[in-house]
């Protein structure tokens, strides 16, 4: 893609189907006029005037205990500089954006128009009742240590600029477990820190507090070595001068154990990498391009620590592990300031976490058989779903002991649980499933290119590094097409009614026909169907020129499905296949099977769907807690419908011990764990948390499914095929470009985990 398509997709991206990133969703009831006496005039006086008598009350009849203001005067966005507030504002919404989906935090962001440091402060304090906490965003140095600074002070609310201390606290703790696995301590190494801005100022100032040594810290600024005989020298940087007579990059890394890099790409070379002492650690953080390229400094230093900002390098030092994180443990205790001890408790956290055990569920996300703590991973990854349950903790715990929390927390097990409920119905799993497919880019064939919409969404497929496109279709159209959306490559384009060249479609013929010959299929017969998309791509993947293949957008489901059964088939010991749709909804996202091939399974059939959606839970990382509904409570109807799905939970109970299912059940007990506990305290689901269900019918699955799709304007990934021998799905009639993008990242996925369908056993 051009930088012109680049720079229009981003500005679609912002400007449709509304503009901006983020809105406000009323919390309460507003339909009747009952409601809204209450929400407004006169109800709304009582809260008022129990605010009145006691200010902390707002924290208890309004949204201030969970609203944060990102705030900025747009002096320092990004890379772009000084380009003004208004400018600034997508970048606040951005960093809203990342509260909401990452710690459930409401933001409203706030441009300040004034690069004067007496007006943004006094604006800034005018406004502060409104908030629970503030973040400052973006705001140049040196003024930005003295707005936070006065802002602490005079406020009592949480301040953090999260420029100054987010990269600050996430580096503390890479660096500490980097010391100790290079068996070094943090009070002997020599340190040389690239940058002499807010973030490298604060990263400098949290490594002493962490135990290192002033005297054994090197800053250059843009003009070099930061040396106590400098002049003009601000007091920030005169804090780091150093004694030692040297000027260059080249001579400060002689002999240095650590390198920390806030400043510009390319600037380190190989020689001063191996000028370096013994197992050294560096943090290359220029972003996007490191101040020395990743593989570079792996291939010059073997004994290397190497961490960066990208996420495509071990070791991604993130802000987003650590500010979402770090104000849901202040709000949640009202701290009255974020301080040292809650800084360095996230320190702590963030360090200790990534020598635990990692969830299958990031294993998955980042394609690792077993990531485990060393040098290629030092840090928590950001789509670790534990950073929510063990941050807030320490830094609320932080607050408490250091006497700035004016809300006690007493049971933190409760408030761990409360926590992982806040992850709620973010596109996290959406993310997961990107991340894992570009891990091992698959060969994709896209069955109807000629489609707008999918050109469009193999398009980003191959930008992003999700999939090989391969672009079934009309030749002509699919190329006029690309040059409308400007999607360039080398992509591979086939017409299957003319594909001559290559002599495919007589050969795909042939391997039919003599698959089928005793099947009343001609040689003709087979030619004239090789020249359909549908079969000439499934011909491609069991050939092994493809690796899947993504179709139905333009054709009912069971036209496309009959080729692919006929040709593709079952996977070893699979005797029914299915599909299953994940939505995502407010308690995490739910897998719903059967959502689209069998209409009117029987016990054994349902036994089958449950465990195939089983092996699909797993591969997105979770534990399979599966409820097999029906209109029924556990025998409470003796109707053969109820009863079969009573049968099919004995199947699976006698087979599949070990798999955590039950039922029959109606929905609401099935997801309301304390009506199940009253009622059901028996059930093997009691105290678990439902991620999938399975419907005893085709009729209940799929109304359930498009219900949720478009009352609760849930997303959905699927209908996702289980049990066919190649990886094959179809899409939904009409299905949106987003969609197919996520179909497309299944398929792959899919392909990448082919054995998956080969472990059906024979169920009794």
């Amino acid at each position: 893609m051009s930088e012109e398509s680049k720079r229009r997709e981003a500005l679609i991206y912002h400007a449709k189907p509304t503009p901006g990133k983020i809105k406000v969703v009323p919390t309460k009831k507003y339909a009747s006029q009952r409601d809204l006496s209450l929400a407004y005039s006169p109800g709304v006086a009582e809260p008022c005037l129990e605010i009145e008598k006691n200010k902390n009350n707002a924290y208890k009849y309004t949204a201030k205990g969970n609203l944060v203001a990102v705030i900025s005067n747009g002096t320092a966005v990004l890379g772009l500089g000084n380009i003004g507030p208004e400018a600034s504002k997508p970048v606040m919404e951005g960093k809203g954006l990342l509260f909401k989906i990452f710690a459930d935090i409401d933001v409203f962001d706030i441009e300040v128009d004034t690069e004067n440091v007496d007006a943004f402060i006094e604006t800034v304090k005018n406004i502060a009742p409104t908030f629970g906490g503030i973040n400052l965003e973006d705001i140049k140095a040196p003024e930005a240590f003295e707005i936070e600074r006065r802002l602490k002070e005079e406020l009592d609310i949480p301040v953090m600029h999260d420029d100054q201390h987010g990269t600050a606290i996430i580096s503390a703790a890479a660096l500490i477990n980097a010391l100790e696995l290079a068996d070094k301590k943090i009070e002997d190494v020599k340190i040389v820190i690239s940058g002499a801005g807010a973030a490298a100022i604060s990263c400098s100032r949290l490594y002493q507090s962490c135990g290192a040594k002033r005297e054994n810290m090197v800053m250059l600024d843009s003009k070099g070595v930061i040396r106590n005989d400098r002049d003009n020298l601000t007091s920030q940087k005169a804090e780091f001068a150093t004694h030692r007579k040297i000027d260059t990059l080249d001579e400060a890394m002689v002999d240095a154990d650590v390198f920390i890099g806030l400043s510009m790409a390319d600037i380190v070379t190989p020689e001063m990498l191996k000028a370096m002492a013994k197992d050294p650690i560096v943090f290359a953080m220029a972003n996007p391009d490191p101040e020395i390229k990743y593989q570079l400094a792996v291939d010059t230093r073997e004994d290397i620590i190497m961490a960066t900002g990208r996420s495509d390098h071990p070791n991604q030092v993130n802000n987003v592990l650590g500010f979402p994180f770090i104000f849901r443990g202040a709000l949640d205790v009202r701290a009255s300031k974020i301080n040292e001890e809650m800084k360095m408790a996230a320190v702590k956290a963030l360090a200790a976490l990534a020598k635990e055990p990692v969830p299958e569920q990031v294993n998955v996300a980042y394609g690792q058989t077993r990531l485990a703590f060393g040098r290629n991973y030092i840090i928590p990854k950001p789509f670790d779903p534990r950073l929510i349950a063990e941050i807030p903790p320490a830094v609320a715990k932080a607050a408490l002991e250091s006497g700035v929390a004016k809300e006690a927390i007493t049971d933190w097990e409760k408030y761990k649980d409360i926590l992982r409920e806040r992850l709620g119905s973010d596109n996290k799993l959406v993310r997961l499933l990107l991340s894992r497919a570009k891990l091992s880019p698959k060969r994709v064939v896209f069955a109807e290119a000629d489609q707008l919409a999918v050109l469009k969404a193999a398009q980003i497929a191959y930008e992003e590094g999700i999939a090989i496109p391969v672009l079934l279709g009309r030749k002509d159209t699919i190329e006029a097409l690309m040059a409308e959306i400007d999607f360039e490559g080398d992509i591979d384009i086939i017409d299957p009614k003319t594909d001559e060249e290559n002599n495919r479609k007589n050969r795909y013929a042939k391997v039919y026909w003599e698959q089928r010959k005793r099947r009343g299929v001609t040689l003709y017969a087979a030619q004239r169907l090789m020249r359909e998309r549908n079969y000439f791509a499934a011909m491609m993947v069991n050939e092994g020129d493809a690796d899947a293949l993504i179709s139905g957008y333009s054709r009912n489901y069971p036209s496309v499905v009959k080729p692919m059964l006929e040709l593709i088939g079952k996977a070893n010991g699979v005797t029914r296949i299915a599909t299953t749709n994940v939505m995502m909804t407010k308690r995490g996202p739910m897998f719903l099977s059967d959502t689209s091939i069998n209409i009117d399974p029987t016990a054994k059939d349902l036994a089958k769907i449950a465990v195939m959606t089983s092996k699909v839970i797993k591969t997105f990382g979770f534990e399979p807690v599966i409820a097999m509904t029906s209109y029924s409570n556990f025998g409470s109807s003796d109707n053969e419908k109820a009863s079969k799905v009573r049968e099919a939970v004995s199947i699976l109970h006698r087979n599949y011990p070990e798999l955590v299912v039950d039922g029959e059940l109606q929905t609401d007990f099935a997801l309301n764990d304390k009506m199940l506990r009253d009622q059901f305290p028996f059930s093997k689901l009691v105290g678990r948390k439902v991620n999938g269900l399975v419907f005893p019918n085709l009729d209940a699955a799929n109304i359930t499914y498009k219900l949720l799709k478009e009352l609760n304007e849930a997303d959905s990934i699927g209908p996702i095929m289980m049990g066919m021998r190649k990886p094959v799905h179809i899409l939904q009639l009409d299905a949106s470009v987003d969609e197919i993008v996520n179909m497309t990242a299944i398929a792959v996925v899919d392909a990448q985990n082919r054995e998956m369908w080969e472990l059906e056993k024979d169920i009794s």
